[in-house]
C-alpha cells in the first residue's frame, strides 16, 4: 500500500509519525505555547530531530467547543510559520484545515497534504484544491462542528456507521477529481466519540482495512486516556504510547501524536518483535 501526496509517495514498510504543530492559543494540551513563528519553528526543528516523518500543522482549534476563527486569522497564523520552515527543513508538511481557501495557500506554498477533519462535510471545494495540487488527503469522520460534536455521539452500531460515513466522506472526494491513492482514513478518535465508543474503536480498528486505504489514527493525550488513568493531559504520555501501540497492531500506519520521540521508540520495538523473523532495519 501506498500514499501520493504531490511530489512525495509514503510506503508503510514501518509505521509513520505525524508530529503535530498546533498554532493555536486554545488547543487542550499545547494552545498557546507555538504561538510565535520562533517558537513554532523550534518546535517543528524538534520533532523532526525526534524522528517525525511529516509535520500536521493547524491554525484553528478543533478541540470539543472550540469556537471558528476566520481565514485571515487562520492565514496570519499559518502562513509566517510555513514561510520559515521552507528554509530551514524539507520534511514534508500536512497541514489541518477544514477551509479550502487557507489549503490553497499553503499548497501554493509547499504543503503536500491536507488533513480534513470534517471529512469533506464543512467546504466541499477543499476536495477541488486536493485534485489540483494532487496532494493528499486526509479524511477523519466527525458529524457536525467542535461546538455540536459531542451531541453527535449516539450510533446504531460504531463501526459500521462511522464506517458508512466515511465512505460517502471518500466518494465526495473522488467526485471531486481526488484518487484512492490520494487518501488516507481516520476514524477519528475524541470527535464525535464517548470515551468508550474511542476505546470501541482501537479495539476494532481492523475493521476498517475495509477501505483498502491507510489508517491514521490520533490518540494523543485525549480524554479517553483521561477517563482510564484519571490524569490531565500533561500527565497521559504512558497511555498515549500504549494506545498507539495496540493500533499498530490492529492495523493502523500512521500515529498523529505530540510525543515524537516516545511513540517511535514503542513503534520500533512493536515492529520488531511483529517481525522478528525478518531482517528490520531500525532507523
Amino acid at each position: 500500500m501506498f500514499w501520493k501526496a504531490r511530489q512525495v509517495t509514503f510506503s508503510f514498510e514501518h509505521p509513520l509519525i505525524m508530529g503535530i504543530l498546533n498554532l493555536t492559543p486554545d488547543s487542550f494540551y499545547d494552545g498557546g505555547k507555538f504561538l510565535s513563528p520562533d517558537r513554532a519553528l523550534d518546535q517543528a526543528l524538534r520533532l523532526v530531530q525526534e524522528g517525525a516523518h511529516l509535520l500536521d500543522i493547524g491554525a484553528e482549534s478543533t478541540r470539543p467547543g472550540a469556537n471558528p476563527i476566520s481565514e485571515e486569522e487562520e492565514l496570519s497564523r499559518l502562513l509566517p510559520v510555513l514561510d520559515r520552515l521552507k528554509g530551514e527543513t524539507s520534511i514534508p508538511i500536512s497541514i489541518d484545515t477544514t477551509k479550502s481557501s487557507v489549503a490553497r495557500e499553503a499548497l501554493k506554498r509547499g504543503a503536500c497534504v491536507i488533513n480534513d477533519v470534517s471529512g469533506l462535510h464543512q467546504d466541499e471545494r477543499l476536495a477541488d484544491v486536493v485534485s489540483e495540487f494532487g496532494a493528499g488527503l486526509i479524511l477523519m469522520h466527525r458529524r457536525g462542528t467542535p461546538i455540536t460534536m459531542q451531541r453527535a455521539t449516539d450510533y446504531d452500531d460504531l463501526i459500521e456507521d462511522v464506517s458508512r460515513e466515511l465512505t460517502e466522506s471518500m466518494g465526495r472526494a473522488e467526485s471531486h477529481g481526488v484518487s484512492a491513492e490520494q487518501i488516507v482514513i481516520d476514524p477519528g478518535i475524541g470527535f464525535s466519540k464517548r470515551a468508550e465508543q474511542n476505546l470501541e474503536i482501537l479495539e476494532r480498528l481492523g475493521e476498517f482495512k475495509r477501505f483498502g486505504r491507510p489508517i491514521l489514527i490520533g490518540p494523543s493525550r485525549k480524554s479517553f486516556v483521561g477517563a482510564v488513568v484519571n490524569a490531565a493531559p500533561d500527565k497521559r504520555l504512558f497511555g498515549t504510547v500504549a494506545a498507539c501501540v495496540l493500533a499498530s497492531e490492529r492495523g493502523a500506519q500512521i500515529f498523529r501524536v505530540h510525543d515524537v520521540w516516545a511513540v517511535k521508540e514503542a513503534l520500533a520495538v512493536t515492529d520488531a518483535i511483529v517481525n522478528s523473523k525478518k531482517k528490520v532495519s531500525f532507523q
